[in-house]
């Protein structure tokens, strides 16, 4: 990993460089799917089966219940409770994001109402041949559900014809009743435009590879995407002379085992420790079974940076802007006001991001590449739409209209200036 001492003139432009180094790789690694989508949007079905035979090896889009069901009770029981636990703590927090409605009457009777609906249809894309994620299931879904959407559907590739079990044992839990072995680019065309077999949706959210990702950009505007940027992963930890270096060592290699381009960033104002943690995570790649992706990741994007000072590791924070940042060290307190850009934030030696990622309630769906700083993590807002409702009374509209015909004139807009003219003109 590459070690940076803030110490040093040239600190700033060489933490600059390696961020953008890293954000072009990210980048570049988009790809154009044009053509799968035209080619889904006039073809349907018989266009999506090409690309998953050809993909996936899969000749079905649609899995009967008897194979879902031999799948689910494949599943060993002790996954299935670990499921329901999480299942339990995310839906408990989330249904604490619920929105009120707001009513407001000024003194001329005129109302005002903005509601909060639920979205009517909804595409969870989960990841899926060569690994699942059963967590991705329910991170996306139980918002939704919180919500109220009332069409939620899953897009999930098999492999050979095979679903994951935990994956469809979690679609279950969340009562998912529409799901569909695909995957990739295709996928996710199907879900916008819709195909014989599958109905189109509104919405489609769930992180996916880089085919994934651009099919969610080139449909947008058609159906609506999560509002952020969600991978590669990140993590940022903060440590101190009290930090287990060992711990330390196993968070980054927990996040760079993820992929290739995820970044591992280590900052401490204790150069000894950023030494102990460095020898630490030599000992511990050989022990994990994703060693190559994971060196690749910290080798390419990892940083080890000395910072003499606790302002400056805020200012770095911030910079930074981290999909998952771990303040590791004594006086997190202190720190805490001071972030502003972070998609969320572990704070103590024990709050460790893999946690958040499986079971403690929070969503592990977050924004990375920098775009904590203008936007957030999938929550239960994700899945509404929210409208105003306006009723003016007769002396709420005489008594504002004469406002609103000056700057209509101001603006050149005559014709608005006449349709507030005309109700209130005295006959």
């Amino acid at each position: 990993m590459k070690i940076i001492n803030s110490t040093k003139k040239n600190f700033n432009n060489l933490l600059n460089k390696l961020l953008l180094q890293r954000k072009n790789k990210v980048q570049s690694s988009s790809v154009s799917v044009s053509g799968i989508v035209k080619d889904i949007k006039k073809n349907g079905d018989k266009a999506l089966l090409k690309y998953e035979k050809k993909f996936n090896q899969n000749k079905t889009i649609v899995p009967s219940s008897k194979q879902i069901n031999i799948l689910v009770k494949s599943l060993n029981e002790k996954v299935k409770k670990s499921i329901d636990v999480a299942y339990d703590r995310i839906y408990k927090f989330h249904s604490l994001q619920k929105f009120k409605n707001i009513t407001y009457v000024d003194k001329f009777r005129n109302k005002l109402e903005y509601k909060y609906l639920p979205l009517d249809s909804v595409a969870i894309y989960v990841p899926g041949s060569s690994a699942s994620y059963p967590s991705t299931v329910l991170m996306n879904a139980i918002p939704a559900i919180v919500a109220g959407v009332k069409r939620l559907i899953m897009i999930n590739p098999g492999f050979k014809g095979k679903q994951n079990p935990a994956v469809l044992y979690a679609a279950r839990k969340c009562k998912i009743k529409e799901i569909y072995s695909i995957g990739g680019a295709s996928a996710v065309a199907a879900a916008a435009y819709g195909t014989r077999k599958i109905k189109k949706v509104d919405k489609i959210v769930g992180p996916g590879n880089a085919y994934v990702a651009a099919a969610k950009k080139e449909v947008f505007g058609d159906v609506g995407i999560e509002g952020m940027t969600a991978g590669p992963s990140e993590v940022t930890i903060v440590c101190d002379k009290f930090s287990n270096p060992e711990w330390v060592a196993s968070d980054l290699i927990g996040q760079a085992e993820h992929d290739k381009l995820a970044q591992c960033i280590l900052i401490s104002k204790d150069k000894k420790l950023l030494q102990k943690v460095k020898m630490q995570l030599t000992k511990q790649l050989k022990e994990i079974p994703r060693v190559f992706v994971a060196r690749k990741s910290l080798i390419n994007n990892g940083i080890l940076m000395y910072v003499n000072s606790d302002k400056k590791i805020i200012e770095i924070i911030n910079k930074i802007a981290p999909e998952h940042l771990e303040l590791n060290i004594k006086n997190y307190k202190s720190y805490v006001s001071k972030i502003r850009n972070a998609g969320s934030i572990c704070l103590g030696k024990y709050a460790v991001m893999a946690m958040t990622d499986y079971n403690i309630g929070s969503n592990h769906v977050l924004p990375t590449n920098g775009s904590a700083k203008y936007s957030s993590g999938i929550s239960v807002n994700e899945f509404y739409k929210r409208i105003s409702y306006i009723n003016l009374s007769k002396k709420g509209i005489e008594s504002l209209g004469p406002s609103v015909i000056t700057l209509a004139n101001y603006e050149g807009l005559v014709g608005h200036a006449q349709s507030v003219i005309k109700r209130i003109r005295r006959k």
